[in-house]
């Protein structure tokens, strides 16, 4: 018998250490030969790592969470024959490679967005919305103030004192039976006579949860802790009516033939990129270290996605160029990738302006987090019906209802001035509330 002692695999990219994400293995198992056995989490991807060598695991280096040293222990496997130097090199050499080699999220965290956002449509956001923990006995509500004899001095069984503990009832307001002593009858007359009392408990208790926070939601926070931290935000938000946007929308989506199904995404990203070579320092990064904005002049258009792994940002190349049906077709695919963790590092990074949609979920406004180093981003907003008033054809005014939503722009004050960003919402609205504009070259 031999041990090998496995070591954190050099991954390259300047990459010194790595966070277990999840062990797959527990002292004792038996693993084979390129058996999947933990995944670990550096600044530039998440990996799977494989058994160099067949065995029994000995030891486990470090707990999920736990950071490692490229190079250092990461678990022991006791071995049935011996394994020369050269084979372990060669093993672990080879898995370096395979790591090399597979598709990276990296700058995944920093296309992270603090909204998050559940929607209906897959180009707001995609659902992943953790599982309840199991509910325990309801909490007791508090018993009446009102002078009592103590609880202690009533006739009844354990059960019978249980129910009413959960109720919330005091014993000692329960009219017993001949006997003096309180029967479930004598609660159920109790509750028929008291039903609008609110006697029910308000809800159920959980147990306390621990959970550490590791892997790309650490990302998260960590890169909307250094957004917060470092930006110096301002929101600015403005209502459009988007009663015509909205019927020209089931118009094109009624004519659409074979074509994806037209959400107000790609209206709003078509009227986005029509108004922004009027105002270029929206769609900009700033290198604060360096002092430099750079303002582009294609839009690569990041688009928040809620998945199970976390937020992440999937970006549409050259949004500018595309038509609507192109970016409805796009948006459904990004989505998904994401969504099924597909999504390749290039579609995770290089945004330059993010949109980021809590769809149904979407409130009457939000404050989005920046997606550093971009320097604005825009959050539309529930779409709602109100009465307005709104001109008659005979140079009055009547009241008809109209469809209204918000939209939300934060934006760096370092880069941007208000006035730009209000400009910028005010020539959005315009096209929104004039959808044939959209349409015209």
């Amino acid at each position: 018998m031999a041990k090998f002692i496995f070591k954190m695999p050099d991954v390259g990219e300047g990459v010194a250490e790595a966070e277990v994400v999840e062990w797959h293995v527990k002292v004792g198992d038996r693993v084979e030969e390129d058996q999947h056995i933990v995944d670990v989490m550096t600044d530039k991807a998440t990996i799977d790592i494989e058994s160099p060598v067949s065995g029994v695991v000995t030891t486990l280096a470090g707990e999920v969470g736990d950071t490692i040293a490229i190079g250092g222990m990461l678990l022991v496997i006791e071995t049935e024959g011996e394994v020369s130097e050269d084979d372990a090199e060669a093993a672990a050499e080879q898995i370096e490679d395979d790591m090399s080699d597979a598709p990276t999220s990296e700058e995944v965290a920093e296309r992270i967005e603090a909204e998050n956002p559940d929607a209906s449509d897959a180009d707001d956001a995609i659902a992943a919305a953790p599982a309840p923990a199991p509910a325990s006995a309801p909490a007791p509500a508090p018993a009446p103030t009102s002078e009592h004899r103590p609880e202690a001095k009533v006739l009844a069984s354990p059960a019978v004192r249980q129910r009413a503990r959960d109720l919330g009832i005091d014993l000692a307001e329960v009219k017993p039976a001949a006997d003096g002593r309180v029967r479930h009858a004598d609660l159920d007359a109790f509750l028929a006579y008291n039903a609008g009392s609110g006697f029910g408990a308000a809800g159920g208790t959980r147990a306390d949860e621990t959970i550490k926070v590791i892997g790309l939601r650490k990302r998260i926070a960590q890169n909307m802790a250094a957004a917060k931290r470092h930006i110096p935000h301002f929101t600015y938000v403005e209502e459009c009516d988007v009663t015509d946007l909205e019927e020209l929308r089931a118009q094109l989506n009624a004519a659409r033939g074979d074509r994806p199904k037209l959400t107000m995404l790609p209206l709003l990203i078509t009227a986005i990129c029509k108004c922004v070579p009027q105002y270029p320092m929206i769609n900009a990064r700033f290198d604060d270290e360096a002092g430099v904005v750079t303002r582009y002049g294609a839009v690569h258009l990041g688009m928040a996605a809620q998945t199970d792994a976390g937020l992440m940002v999937p970006v549409i190349r050259d949004a500018q160029a595309k038509n609507l049906w192109q970016l409805a077709r796009e948006i459904g695919r990004l989505a998904e990738a994401a969504r099924t963790g597909k999504a390749t590092s290039e579609e995770l990074s290089g945004s330059t302006l993010t949109v980021t949609s809590l769809g149904p979920l979407g409130g009457v406004a939000t404050t989005p987090v920046i997606n550093r180093p971009e320097v604005a981003i825009i959050g539309p907003n529930r779409i709602v019906e109100r009465p307005m008033f709104v001109p008659d054809g005979m140079g009055g005014e009547r009241i008809a209802k109209r469809k209204l939503m918000n939209i939300s722009i934060s934006c760096d004050h370092r880069v941007v001035d208000g006035h730009d960003a209000a400009s910028f919402i005010q020539a959005v609205k315009k096209l929104i509330e004039t959808p044939a504009l959209l349409l015209i070259d």
